[in-house]
């Protein structure tokens, strides 16, 4: 199966506050929304991928999710 992307736009605070938020999740074993911002960053992020995607809104879309994070697991150990 090709890898097909998305693309989307987020605005510059949403993007640095999430980038830190990755960051310190990259050395972390969960993620910890340390603030309202943090939360609200995620939820816009949220609420772009639900504008974006199609898959969950497909009848199959828990297979789907199971697969994708198949792939995901097995791109990791390459």
């Amino acid at each position: 199966m090709s890898e097909q992307t998305i693309t989307i736009q987020l605005g510059h605070d949403e993007s640095l506050v999430l980038f830190e938020l990755l960051a310190d999740f990259y050395n972390e074993t969960a993620l910890i929304i340390p603030g309202r911002a943090e939360q609200l960053a995620l939820v816009r992020m949220h609420g772009i991928l639900e504008s974006t995607l199609v898959e969950p809104l497909q009848p199959d879309y828990l297979e789907k999710l199971k697969s994708a994070k198949a792939r995901l697991i097995e791109q990791s150990h390459r």
